[in-house]
């Protein structure tokens, strides 16, 4: 096996629960930065970083780090990383580029410039005087440059990791599933105890609860781009992926539900659970978040309704917040948890939060209100 340094993205805010995540997974030498959660590993930690990890855009294998001021520099350095050890003479390697308070703002230049290096280095390796075909498996590079600092990356995920392959549509301001995954693990709620989520939109949500409460590997239902890289035995997947399955338990009970104003959204929702066959243990339903009710305690409620962004919008959106707030009042022993970018939602709910911590939602600077009920009374033992 092949020692890999191997980096997880991040969406601000959530770099320590990609970081737990990382951790729980048993991977060493975990190194959290802005946006980014640095691990070491082997082939079999990258596959299982790609299956497992709820919180994290992309993984990505570090080729190399160094500082870099010119662009010579950036040329030189580049071609002397070890692509040959990752790249086969047929594989696509495309690259992207940002840059960041950095001497080398021009990211075209950046990319043109790493490029030709790693073909010079390719060349040499495989001793070729022409051009690559290019008609192979997808090695996509990225140089990252940060305060001087350029990182060279392949990305192992091909299309980001919150792409599960259970929501084929959605609804028009949908929540990615890793921000989703990441709300509801930052609540108390347990598998045992009901989920609710009054503005479920597609279903995200309630079907990323799901997949947690039976811990089921969020990458099972979808490909990678590293699966097609010849260097990762094809064994190392099929171990993972069975793992994976083996560890899932399908038939746990689950009492989640869901429910939306627009009946086209309970629609979409139920064909995105069904698509991730979740339909038994879902209940969707249309209905206005103030007919909320339950009969049950102790339960969580996880919820991305809309902001109210848009003018027109406020007053209704408002008055949804208030709605929200009235129809929790008589449930004190649940667990209430909101994001939005409306900075009066406590206002207009009737409560402080007990907690606020903030997060990006996209773009959106956001706060996640977290309300958390009265716990259960603990038995006393004579």
């Amino acid at each position: 096996m092949t020692q890999l340094r191997l980096l997880a993205t991040a969406a601000m805010g959530l770099e320590a629960l990609v970081a737990n995540e990382v951790r729980a997974l048993g991977f060493e030498n975990v190194k959290v930065e802005n946006g980014k959660v640095y691990f070491d590993g082997d082939e079999k930690t990258l596959v299982k970083a790609n299956l497992w990890l709820r919180t994290a855009d992309r993984v990505k294998l570090v080729v190399g780090e160094f500082k870099v001021e010119t662009f010579d520099e950036l040329f030189e350095q580049t071609k002397a990383l070890p692509w040959a050890d990752f790249i086969p003479e047929d594989g696509e390697f495309p690259v992207i580029g940002r840059s960041v308070k950095s001497k080398l703002f021009s990211v075209s230049d950046c990319q043109a410039i790493v490029k030709k290096a790693v073909v010079d280095n390719l060349k040499t390796a495989y001793n070729r005087k022409t051009w690559f075909p290019e008609d192979g498996a997808l090695y996509r590079i990225e140089v990252a440059i940060h305060k001087d600092i350029a990182t060279l990356t392949l990305d192992t995920s091909g299309t980001g990791l919150h792409k599960r392959g259970y929501r084929e549509l959605h609804s028009g301001a949908p929540i990615k599933e890793t921000m989703a995954a990441a709300l509801i693990m930052l609540t108390n709620w347990t598998p045992d105890k009901p989920f609710a989520d009054p503005f479920c939109g597609s279903g995200t949500l309630p079907i990323e609860a799901a997949m947690i409460g039976q811990n089921i590997a969020p990458g099972l239902n979808r490909e990678f781009a590293s699966e097609k890289w010849n260097w990762i035995d094809k064994k190392v997947w099929y171990e993972a992926v069975g793992e994976a399955q083996d560890v899932a338990k399908y038939d746990l009970p689950l009492e989640i539900q869901g429910s939306d104003i627009d009946h086209k959204m309970i629609e979409l929702s139920k064909n995105n659970a069904n698509e991730a066959g979740f339909d038994d243990f879902i209940t969707f339903k249309q209905m206005q978040v103030r007919d909320f009710t339950t009969r049950k305690d102790y339960g969580c409620l996880v919820t991305n309704p809309p902001y109210g962004e848009r003018l027109g919008e406020r007053e209704e959106v408002a008055q949804m917040y208030r709605d929200l707030g009235m129809a929790m009042k008589p449930y004190d022993t649940w667990s209430v948890y909101v994001i939005t970018s409306n900075e009066k939602f406590e206002e207009y709910y009737g409560r402080s939060a007990t907690k606020k911590r903030k997060l990006y939602n996209g773009d959106l600077k956001t706060d996640y209100y977290q309300y958390f009920g009265k716990r259960p009374i603990r038995q006393q033992h004579s």
